[in-house]
């Protein structure tokens, strides 16, 4: 009976990776315990939480009467994005993969909704269309009707937006259609296209720690020839506290970034570099070789001139650059598809 379930309705694993997150964490547990969805497997990971997250968890789910057993993992340190995610996909046992961000809220049909497009066998990845919670006061929050984000969009300079982001929703993301790659807020994962491109025994690159993880292994998955979709009626919240990474022009991606905490920007600044050794083809990276060095000349010496925390990330980069060349090699044995099929996702 279990057998038959599971080919009707496969076994969902919802991660929920905590830091201390107290303010998010009660709608964003109640949203997984209220989904429609049967066939869930629900694994909490704090990331070594100092602010009474995982006693808040514990709280929460002994007032919850469901048959959703939730499992409860409290790490000694904290491991960041990709190591604490690494930890629970390991340990994920469902056919999917949900990778929840602690500041994130599942409408109750999400995971029904996000099922849809993996009947094609060929879709790895799946981006739900995730609206913008604005914090209130205290420890409230609303939608304003702005869009976070419709699926990632690689731009020829290689920089990354989120498709839609800020943007008012009029119903102009309604189309389900295919995309470069899922954001990293609400990201839903086939378990065995994770397998396939997996560097020894990490899903989420662990030398990046936070920030373009998500980026990189859209990348990698889109090499190794799978495919990402966007379901617009697979809809979740999603707090933003950084900056927008959709600005338009140079002043206000300038300006946006001045939003950005100095952990934040290390990250960000060293593990673009890293993803772009890991993933460049020879022949698009030539061919978009003159907007690369336009964005390139532009960040470095806005990093040298004003982000004096972030030149810091230049000595990691270099130490980090053989350890990504070599991922590079693993990267490029498991390449399916050629430079024309690739460049269709740069815009």
């Amino acid at each position: 009976m279990k057998d038959l379930m599971n080919k009707l309705q496969p076994l969902v694993s919802i991660n929920l990776l905590t830091y201390n997150g107290l303010k998010f964490l009660e709608p964003c547990v109640n949203s997984v315990l209220r989904q429609s969805y049967p066939n869930i497997e629900f694994l909490i990971i704090d990331n070594n939480s100092t602010d009474g997250t995982p006693e808040k968890i514990d709280e929460l789910l002994k007032s919850f009467s469901g048959n959703l057993k939730p499992k409860t993992y409290k790490l000694k340190a904290n491991m960041g994005f990709s190591g604490g995610h690494n930890f629970g996909i390991k340990r994920a046992e469902g056919e999917f993969i949900i990778c929840l961000n602690q500041d994130a809220v599942l409408t109750e049909t999400f995971v029904e909704r996000a099922l849809k497009p993996f009947h094609d066998s060929e879709v790895a990845a799946v981006q739900g269309k995730v609206m913008r919670l604005k914090e209130k006061k205290g420890n409230d929050f609303e939608l304003n009707g702005l869009i976070d984000s419709t699926g990632l969009v690689m731009l020829k300079n290689r920089r990354i937006i989120s498709r839609g982001q800020g943007e008012k929703d009029r119903g102009q993301y309604e189309q389900a259609r295919e995309i470069f790659g899922v954001d990293g807020a609400v990201p839903v994962y086939r378990k065995s296209a994770l397998e396939d491109v997996k560097i020894k025994d990490e899903y989420f690159d662990e030398d990046f720690f936070m920030y373009k993880e998500d980026v990189d292994l859209a990348w990698r998955l889109r090499l190794a020839g799978w495919k990402a979709v966007y379901e617009p009626k697979a809809v979740a919240h999603h707090f933003r506290g950084a900056g927008e990474n959709a600005a338009k022009n140079y002043f206000a991606i300038v300006r946006e970034r001045l939003k950005i905490n100095p952990f934040a920007k290390y990250y960000a600044f060293k593990n673009q570099r890293l993803m772009q050794i890991k993933n460049e083809t020879p022949i698009l990276f030539l061919k978009h070789l003159p907007r690369i060095l336009i964005k390139e000349v532009g960040s470095w010496f806005y990093v040298l001139a004003f982000e004096k925390y972030s030149l810091k990330a230049i000595y990691r980069l270099f130490k980090e650059t053989p350890n990504a060349l070599e991922k590079r090699k693993i990267i490029m044995a498991k390449r399916k598809v050629t430079e024309k099929e690739l460049e269709a996702w740069f815009e």
